[in-house]
């Protein structure tokens, strides 16, 4: 037997404390990228200065989406899975007859 898909049946966020540990995760990651960008234009810059220049440039606007991107604030809330998605129960009761008001008909 294959795994088993897990189905979110809320439309609840994620709690606040997995929120702010994804954020730091993904700032976190992108300044190990960043660092790497500056070591590289050191390294490079006597062997080829447009590579060392492009990894300066990573270097500097890295940062600026890092902190953008961590501040965004939370995720929106998730959306219901597709399993309900355009389901429409069938109704209860049929079409039924209007009886007359009072002083309608004879």
């Amino acid at each position: 037997m294959g795994k088993s898909k897990t189905v979110r049946i809320t439309g609840a966020r994620s709690s606040l404390t997995e929120d702010v540990k994804g954020r730091q995760r993904k700032y976190m990651i992108s300044m190990a990228v960043r660092t790497v960008c500056v070591i590289l234009a050191v390294v490079l810059w006597s062997e080829s200065r447009i590579a060392a220049i492009i990894a300066l440039v990573g270097g500097t606007v890295i940062p600026y989406f890092a902190v953008l991107f961590a501040n965004a604030g939370r995720e929106g809330p998730p959306s219901m899975p597709e399993t309900f998605v355009g389901y429409q129960p069938p109704p209860m009761l049929g079409a039924g007859t209007s009886a007359p008001a009072d002083g309608e008909g004879s």
